[in-house]
């Protein structure tokens, strides 16, 4: 069984246990980080935790889930390591693994139905990195992250 983490504030917390159930049902075991209930919370916590799993090499990949996906996106990316993708749709997703090796898939659950968001993880868990001139470019991130954290 292939093992993959997952976070959702509470807007996000619908979509996320059907999502967890969907993963289950593909041979996945998703490691939820919460929260877990509907409870207003605050979605920076989770998304960094994540973020902090994947950047330590704890997770290979993650989900992140929140009403539009934008807030899970800016604190996921600031994590060294961390490709967040807020994808939309399949397209998008296809085009987040292929060119950009993302690690994290974040959905809006305001935006993305259940049967879309099924759609777009099976189309991001099962599309590689296409490397060639897509590696050159993700060698520059990564050239960018170390001049970023030598500043700090």
């Amino acid at each position: 069984m292939k093992k993959i983490i997952i976070a959702s504030d509470h807007a996000g917390f619908r979509l996320k246990e059907k999502v967890k159930s969907y993963l289950g049902k593909i041979n996945y075991e998703a490691r939820d980080l919460g929260t877990y209930s509907e409870e207003r919370c605050d979605y920076p916590e989770l998304a960094y935790h994540l973020a902090k799993e994947i950047s330590r090499g704890h997770y290979s990949r993650g989900i992140l889930i929140c009403n539009s996906g934008i807030g899970h996106s800016i604190v996921a990316n600031r994590v060294p390591g961390v490709r967040a993708a807020l994808c939309y749709n399949a397209k998008v997703a296809q085009l987040s693994r292929e060119h950009n090796d993302s690690n994290v898939l974040v959905l809006g659950s305001g935006f993305v139905s259940e049967q879309a968001a099924k759609k777009i993880l099976k189309v991001w868990l099962n599309t590689e990195f296409q490397g060639g001139r897509h590696l050159r470019r993700l060698n520059q991130l990564k050239k960018i992250e170390k001049i970023i954290g030598a500043r700090e």
